[in-house]
């Protein structure tokens, strides 16, 4: 199986687009016919892609957790509160809500983080701002 590797330097348009980067999007037709998951990551201002097969996995595990224990609920209200379902166009568009780029603090600027199964979606300026911390 192939991964979702490497960063792409992205700009999202007024209506709140982003276009993905042509190497990634034939894959995602194969995997998933270019249907996506995007919710919010719980430690850091940053958005979770997933192609839906892979978030149907993930999903499971989240709800067999046990909901009594408070760390679990928290983690599914917001993973799966937020899981919200896109489809890429046919021009490699997909469209981020607002809710969700508010999150993540998304600019005109973002950044597209290839993360094997997944990718992470970041503003420019915050992602520069954490590889400096990492770093």
């Amino acid at each position: 199986m192939q991964k979702f590797r490497g960063v792409s330097n992205l700009s999202l348009d007024a209506k709140g687009r982003i276009v993905l980067p042509a190497r990634y999007r034939e894959r995602l037709i194969e995997i998933c016919d270019s249907q996506l998951i995007i919710t919010i990551d719980t430690e850091q201002p940053c958005l979770l892609i997933y192609p839906l097969n892979e978030w149907e996995t993930i999903e499971e595990k989240i709800e067999s957790l046990p909901s009594f224990n408070s760390v679990t609920r928290r983690i599914q209200r917001l993973l799966i509160g937020h899981a919200t379902e896109v489809e890429v166009d046919s021009n490699g568009r997909m469209l981020l809500s607002n809710p969700l780029r508010d999150y993540a603090q998304l600019g005109k600027k973002v950044v597209l983080i290839g993360q094997g199964k997944k990718f992470e979606l970041w503003d420019e300026i915050i992602w520069g701002q954490r590889m400096d911390e990492w770093l």
